[in-house]
């Protein structure tokens, strides 16, 4: 097994604000910790993030992942669409340990990623790794009818609606993870899209935050 502290790029210690999130005291902030040391260290090696964004790992991705759990209520289950390196899938599990997570990915070296790094966190029995996309009748198969399904730097928010609705259940929602683009993405979801949801909101997460985090909230049919 790798050991990612000593292939990781300097980490920066985490922010206190970190600790609302990732509270050392349950050791929810060690597992931070050690995720973090994944991305920068076999992260950055595997082509899964740029090294330029080790040093705002924590405000720029784990913090602005893990700010969504705001959103989940009871939530008990949640489906991260084109997960890539684990964002914002694996930060939300840290947050929420009660929280199962399935993971979809169509590439194999991302897919490896994931499963080394759950693996190493110990925490392979609250995840599922499926490889492919979420357009995939296969994929539909093994997550369909979700709550939530998560996303962020996946697509346009209009194709990521369309990938997306299949799975979700009557009433589900999509949390889409936008930045500042949340509300042009908004305005440009074409007019047949539109039609096929229940209601559009931009909400932000995590105020205590540099930046707080941007999410679009698209309700399926059948519920608010």
């Amino acid at each position: 097994m790798t050991d990612p502290a000593r292939a990781a790029l300097a980490v920066p210690a985490p922010p206190p604000v970190a600790q609302r999130y990732f509270p050392d005291e349950d050791g929810r902030g060690a597992l931070a910790r050690r995720y973090a040391d994944w991305l920068a260290g076999p992260g950055v090696q595997r082509g899964l993030i740029g090294p330029r964004e080790v040093p705002r790992l924590w405000e720029r991705h784990l913090l602005n992942c893990a700010a969504v759990a705001e959103l989940l209520g009871s939530i008990d289950r949640i489906v991260d669409v084109g997960a890539g390196a684990g964002l914002p899938g694996i930060p939300l599990a840290i947050t929420c340990p009660a929280l199962r997570v399935d993971l979809v990915e169509p590439l194999q070296r991302r897919v490896g990623f994931l499963e080394d790094v759950l693996a190493d966190l110990s925490v392979v029995g609250r995840f599922r790794v499926i490889r492919g996309r979420a357009e995939d009748p296969a994929v539909r198969a093994v997550v369909g009818g979700a709550p939530v399904i998560v996303a962020r730097a996946v697509a346009s928010l209009d194709r990521l609606v369309r990938w997306t609705l299949p799975l979700l259940g009557s009433g589900g929602r999509l949390l889409a993870l936008k930045g500042d683009r949340a509300a042009s993405e908004v305005a440009a979801l074409s007019s047949a899209t539109r039609r096929r949801i229940g209601a559009v909101d931009v909400v932000s997460c995590g105020r205590e935050l540099t930046v707080p985090t941007q999410v679009v909230i698209v309700t399926s049919r059948g519920g608010r």
